[in-house]
């Protein structure tokens, strides 16, 4: 069985926040608090609609194995790259790669000469990944105000 991706609908939201759940759970007090911290969750489409972006899924048959989106950013040609997840059963298979693949295809056809993210600083996996991928962590982080009391690093990539 192969992968589909495809257009995130509101109705994945069940899915997509159980593979968030499942994702956060490998990591020491990262809390999925949806409704405090997350409720775009709740109707993804509509939400990176309003944005002026896109959110994509990736399906293996009826389960929903990944997740990416991109949204433009205050920088003209700038995006940024949201909510990258893949289910820990389906990782080191390159599906973390496509998803961001098809989110740089997407800013690309926007005219987009970068790509900036957020990420966790437990999220050492996705670090690595990110860095392979051509992404380059930038000085400092930022602390959120979450439940979990998240601090994050910044990476950027050119698309140039």
């Amino acid at each position: 069985m192969s992968v589909v991706f495809r257009a995130a609908r509101d109705g994945d939201s069940p899915a997509l926040i159980a593979l968030i759940e499942r994702c956060w759970a490998e990591y020491p007090d990262c809390v999925v608090d949806v409704d405090g911290d997350l409720p775009e969750l709740h109707a993804i489409a509509s939400h990176f609609a309003a944005l002026g972006g896109r959110f994509w899924v990736a399906l293996m048959g009826d389960a929903l194995v990944g997740s990416v989106g991109i949204a433009p950013t205050n920088a003209s040609d700038t995006v940024e790259l949201h909510k990258l997840y893949v289910d820990p059963g389906y990782r080191r298979r390159g599906l973390g790669a496509r998803l961001v693949a098809l989110a740089e295809g997407a800013a690309r056809a926007w005219g987009a000469a970068a790509v900036m993210l957020w990420t966790d600083t437990r999220f050492v996996a996705a670090h690595g990944l990110y860095e392979a991928l051509g992404y380059v962590r930038q000085p400092g982080s930022r602390r959120l105000d979450d439940a979990s009391r998240s601090v994050e690093y910044h990476y950027v990539k050119s698309l140039l």
